[in-house]
């Protein structure tokens, strides 16, 4: 899914940054997760993994996601064994988002795959993927940005923003986020 060249569609003057085609199948995705998913209590998570799936996502059999995530577009979501989007998450995945093994995104965290280009006349938006390595923690209300890795076992604490990679094993706090320990390592 690439966006539409903004030169042409105008994204400044009210023009759209997908195709129709793409803005559809969201727009069904969205009625189909709020009428089926979003109310939903956390033992229907296999249900809610299941219309996931349905709609493209690439989840490990146990991952767990909460019916108050929301989710941009399932394709471009992938999640590990284990692996955790908490109550409110937001997953703005314009580009594809994994979440390793392990990892937790805790309850408001947000992941954004996608920018603009400031200095284009025309504010082209910029997609770039975004990796949540194995048994790293985004905790509460954290940002993470465009193209950001966050290494295993990383910690982004409560809303820090990463718009660099983290290293693996490391506890990063702040805005923007600044390594303050090292972590020890789980296995």
């Amino acid at each position: 899914m690439t966006p539409l060249d903004a030169s042409k569609f105008k994204p400044l003057e009210g023009g759209p940054s997908f195709s129709f085609s793409n803005r559809l199948y969201r727009a069904v995705w969205n009625v189909a997760w709020m009428m089926l998913a979003a109310w939903t209590p956390p033992f229907l998570n296999g249900w809610r993994c299941l219309l996931l799936r349905l709609f493209g996502a690439k989840l490990a059999r146990n991952s767990f996601v909460r019916g108050s995530a929301k989710i941009w577009y399932p394709p471009h979501l992938s999640m590990g064994e284990n692996a955790l989007l908490g109550p409110k998450t937001i997953c703005y995945n314009m580009d594809v988002i994994h979440v390793g093994k392990g990892a937790v995104i805790s309850q408001g965290a947000h992941l954004c795959a996608g920018t603009h280009d400031i200095d284009d006349p025309n504010f082209q938006l910029i997609t770039k993927p975004i990796v949540i390595g194995p048994h790293a923690w985004v905790a509460a209300e954290a940002f993470v940005g465009p193209g950001v890795t966050i290494g295993e076992g990383a910690v982004l604490g409560a809303r820090a923003v990463a718009f660099r990679d983290l290293e693996p094993w490391r506890v990063y706090t702040g805005n923007p986020a600044m390594r303050k320990k090292d972590r020890k390592k789980k296995m």
